[in-house]
């Protein structure tokens, strides 16, 4: 496997104001803002805010993803489009189409109360091999399709992921509804048969 070098160990998006992940966030804050290779960006969508955090990402070996980043926050997906091995740092993270991707493959998981101590966190990220790294960073070569938007739609896109999860949702989604259907005409009879 080839060596890659990256200019940034890992990047740490650090805006506190997000509900349940801000504790989290400030207290990795000050558990990391003194270490070396933890690159912090603040990365907002004004000016050129956008640029700078991709910019960061794509020179990154890992990028940090707390609990607390809004089920519309796009930082995860950017991360995987930039090819940076993602680290969520969440005990209940629901992540799109996990029922076709296995996320272990190219992201790694840390439970937030072990991301908070002192030491946990980087001394994990330091123990991942390089090949095991390149290994997690090819396949998120393979995986970055599914979470690109393109128009017209193209197989195995954001898009075609949806509707393919949709397709194989309906069914249970059919069942369920027909289920609560069973008793709907017994119900109607055995009221006016009580009130007799």
């Amino acid at each position: 496997m080839k060596n890659i070098t990256l200019d940034i160990f890992v990047v740490f998006f650090c805006c506190f104001f997000h509900n349940q992940g801000g504790v989290i966030r400030q207290r990795l804050y000050q558990i990391l803002k003194d270490k070396a290779g933890v690159h912090f960006s603040s990365g907002n969508t004004q000016r050129d805010g956008i640029r700078r955090a991709s910019r960061g990402m794509r020179s990154s070996k890992f990028c940090l993803h707390l609990a607390g980043d809004t089920p519309s926050s796009n930082r995860l997906f950017d991360a995987i489009v930039s090819h940076c091995v993602p680290v969520i740092i969440s005990d209940e993270i629901e992540l799109p189409f996990e029922d076709e991707l296995d996320y272990s493959q190219f992201c790694l998981f840390v439970r937030s109360q072990d991301a908070l101590q002192k030491g946990f966190l980087l001394d994990l990220l330091d123990s991942v091999k390089e090949q095991e790294w390149t290994r997690m960073w090819m396949r998120l070569k393979q995986v970055d399709r599914h979470f690109e938007f393109q128009y017209p739609s193209l197989p195995h896109d954001a898009v075609n992921m949806v509707w393919k999860r949709i397709a194989r949702k309906l069914p249970s989604v059919k069942q369920t509804l027909h289920k609560g259907k069973r008793y709907s005409r017994s119900r109607l009879p055995y009221r006016k048969s009580l009130q007799v």
